[in-house]
């Protein structure tokens, strides 16, 4: 047990969650994208070892092939296939599978999206068995990897499942911006089915509960933003924000604070989101066009309302500049430090919420092992 304490960051005994080094997981994304070429210009940063355990869920080769690319990066790893056997100072590659696989870069084929999964589905069974404390995913091209077998349109819904999560918020965070989306991978045309008055109380309350939990900011204001042109202008251009937008609003007042509906146009063009702690887009692109412009290649998708932590960079597979060594890992940087960030918040939220009892008794729990260990 005290093993699996220290490995685990101290942290098990009461200690502070500032100094707890997580452990982060990877998975590999589509082997023929950029995924595997981005994680070693990320992971071999001394910064992400400094401040966890990262463990890429791939295979030894499809990671020496893509080092054979970027020559001028030196990237060192320990490979294993027992994950409670990882080493915390360096580079993990958990290897999920062995044999010989035909990497193409820049190829949209099954041979992508197979391996993709193998390195998703091993990933997040070591998330819910507790051997990683985080995930970073790795782009996978959504058509790819979808069949009768994974029969989800991307990581979110996958996750969702997987955890048994009532509800889901694709939040969208950067220094400088949050946006969290009402729809995700939505039509267009469908849009407006969405947009109802339950479902936006129910994205605030995420959004607001997340912004406490995982970012501490104990008092949040957000934004909410139209959906149609101008906001409706009260609604001679569209009748949602005056039927279904300010009732939410209204509504959600009671328990936090709340704002809108504003034009999308005018609230980022004249940078008004810097007055607010996050930001609720109705639909796809009214969210991630902003972010992606002013994040400027280093946001990060975090998915709020799972029961553990999970980050992806905000870009795809790249697939016309796989294997190229032009990919920049800024995004899986940020998706990487972000995981990090957010695992110490919980933990340190958790903790200040805590029964007072049980916080005074990990506290002397805490003293008797730093005892036996100077013994």
């Amino acid at each position: 047990m005290q093993a699996v304490a220290y490995l685990h960051g101290l942290n098990y005994w009461g200690m502070q969650s500032d100094l707890y080094k997580p452990i982060i997981g990877f998975s590999c994304g589509d082997i023929n994208g950029i995924g595997i070429e981005v994680l070693i210009q990320a992971l071999h940063d001394n910064r992400v070892l400094d401040m966890c355990t990262p463990v890429i869920f791939a295979s030894n080769k499809s990671i020496n092939f893509y080092r054979k690319t970027l020559p001028d990066v030196n990237f060192s790893y320990s490979a294993t296939k027992d994950i409670t056997r990882i080493n915390p100072k360096q580079v993990n590659i958990f290897n999920c599978w062995e044999e010989e696989v035909s990497i193409t870069p820049g190829v949209l084929n099954e041979t992508g999206g197979k391996y993709a999964l193998i390195s998703l589905q091993q990933a997040v069974s070591c998330l819910k068995n507790g051997d990683i404390d985080a995930l970073v995913t790795a782009p996978i091209h959504k058509k790819n990897v979808y069949s009768e077998g994974f029969p989800y349109s991307g990581h979110t819904p996958y996750l969702k499942a997987s955890f048994d999560a009532k509800d889901v918020l694709m939040f969208m965070v950067a220094s400088n911006i949050r946006v969290g989306l009402l729809t995700e991978h939505v039509p267009v045309h469908q849009v407006h089915e969405h947009v109802t008055k339950d479902n936006i109380i129910r994205k605030l309350q995420m959004m607001h509960s997340s912004l406490r939990r995982d970012f501490g900011i104990d008092k949040p204001k957000i934004a909410v933003l139209g959906l149609n042109p101008h906001a409706g202008d009260e609604g001679l251009i569209g009748e949602e924000e005056q039927r279904i937008i300010l009732p939410a609003i209204e509504e959600a007042r009671k328990q936090m604070l709340v704002f809108g509906a504003f034009s999308a146009d005018a609230f980022f063009a004249r940078a008004q989101y810097e007055q607010f702690d996050a930001v609720l887009a109705m639909y796809h692109d009214q969210g991630l066009i902003p972010f992606k412009s002013l994040a400027i290649g280093e946001g990060a998708n975090f998915t709020a309302g799972l029961p553990v932590v999970r980050t992806s960079p905000d870009h795809g597979t790249a697939f016309d500049i796989a294997g190229k060594g032009k990919a920049s890992a800024a995004s899986t940087l940020s998706a990487t430090f972000e995981a990090i960030d957010i695992v110490r918040r919980r933990r340190a939220f958790d903790e200040a919420h805590s029964n007072p009892i049980q916080r005074r008794s990990n506290r002397l729990l805490q003293h008797a092992v730093d005892e036996k260990i100077d013994e």
